[in-house]
């Protein structure tokens, strides 16, 4: 088994043009791919002459639905709106991180755009940084051809038509890849702004910050010293999400667990994945739910077996620590379960080992693979968000 890579902080490539040109095919095959899930949508929309009608359109679907119409809620109201369900239960947008709605807010006052529209915008511009900074990530690690094909690999992921919509999965994981990147490359106050940026845009940031604060301490054990640099990284990085808790928590009366009772109300909680594993048990008791029940299994079987190879691979520390915390928060939190894998979107290092076994493989082959991949992607995308769909 390989050690995890505890290394020193890796030499960046030289910080000129060429680092926007050397991502440009990865960003230009990632657009091709989001454009490809996009049309597929459209056609499929207009195939079932139903869908305006029943509020399925493609534009409501990527822009006013779900978690999407709640960022514009906040961004239009502000925090305080809360719908009362037949059950006594409280849904308060409080449990919505702010970063995205004061981003829909920013661009909405410099443009025509509506708040939903503006949200769109900010989602697909966060989800090209998105790639680029997994594409920095993988090539610092693997080499150019890995990058390139753990950008695509990202981009064809079953769910990803979500890298689309006005959700914050695409800001989350820019902010998180650029943070670790930055990590890796020993740019501690990089990091920690990056951070605590995306402390701010989703709960899972405080994944981003135990990756950066056990990269810190290893390598202050190794050196004896700390830099100021480090140092002010560190203090920086958990600065976002303290803020907003906290905030949440004085107007709620609840301190510091006020914002868990805002998600318990939402039915959101950690539970080490029982209620989960009920969910996915039920299954079994029919046909053909059994089905989707043995899918559920193998789908989390083959999460953990790349987490397992990214360790026997020898990821440095930053990228365990975080993807750790990010896929442990999502098979283990108990709230609505068909959100697992929308929130298993930003855990983008368990893509690194297939990407390295895909660069290995001639062009056109490797091309080949995630082409007809890309296509199966786009129209499960169309189908899902149509259907079921998230949250």
């Amino acid at each position: 088994m390989t050690e995890v890579d505890l290394q020193e902080p890796r030499r960046a490539p030289a910080r000129t043009a060429g680092a926007l040109r050397r991502a440009a095919p990865a960003l230009l095959a990632y657009a091709g791919v989001r454009a490809l899930g996009l049309l597929l949508l459209a056609v499929w929309s207009a195939g079932n002459a139903g869908n305006a009608e029943k509020g399925k359109s493609p534009h409501t679907l990527l822009t006013a639905r779900w978690d999407s119409l709640w960022y514009t809620r906040v961004a239009d109201f502000g925090y305080g709106w809360e719908v009362r369900l037949p059950d006594g239960t409280v849904h308060s947008n409080l449990a919505f991180f702010p970063l995205l709605p004061w981003l829909e807010r920013l661009v909405s006052a410099v443009s025509p755009l509506s708040y939903a529209d503006a949200g769109l915008v900010v989602s697909w511009l966060a989800s090209l940084c998105a790639a680029w900074g997994i594409f920095l990530v993988a090539e610092l690690l693997y080499g150019r051809r890995a990058g390139v094909c753990a950008v695509v690999l990202w981009a064809v992921l079953p769910v990803g038509i979500v890298q689309s919509m006005a959700y914050s999965e695409s800001l989350f994981t820019a902010l998180a890849a650029w943070s670790l990147y930055a990590v890796l490359t020993g740019r501690w106050v990089s990091a920690g702004l990056l951070a605590s940026l995306a402390g701010l845009t989703r709960p899972v940031g405080a994944a981003v910050v135990a990756a950066l604060w056990a990269t810190a301490v290893v390598q202050v054990v190794r050196e004896k010293r700390i830099s100021w640099r480090m140092a002010v990284g560190v203090l920086l990085a958990p600065l976002g999400a303290a803020s907003y808790v906290l905030w949440v928590g004085h107007r709620t009366g609840g301190g510091l667990l006020g914002y868990l009772d805002v998600q318990g109300q939402w039915g959101n909680g950690f539970d080490g994945g029982l209620a989960f594993a009920r969910f996915v048990c039920a299954k079994f008791t029919s046909f053909p739910s059994a089905l989707a029940g043995l899918g559920l299994v193998v789908g989390v079987a083959l999460v953990i077996w790349l987490y397992v190879l990214c360790v026997r691979r020898g990821q440095p520390l930053a990228l365990l620590v975080y993807c750790g915390i990010v896929v442990a928060l999502a098979l283990c939190a108990s709230g609505y379960f068909g959100s697992k894998p929308r929130l298993l979107l930003p855990a983008f290092p368990l893509l690194l080992p297939v990407a390295v076994a895909l660069a290995r493989l001639r062009t056109g082959r490797s091309a080949a693979v995630l082409g007809g991949v890309a296509v199966a992607s786009a129209v499960y995308g169309a189908f899902w968000l149509t259907g079921s769909g998230p949250p």
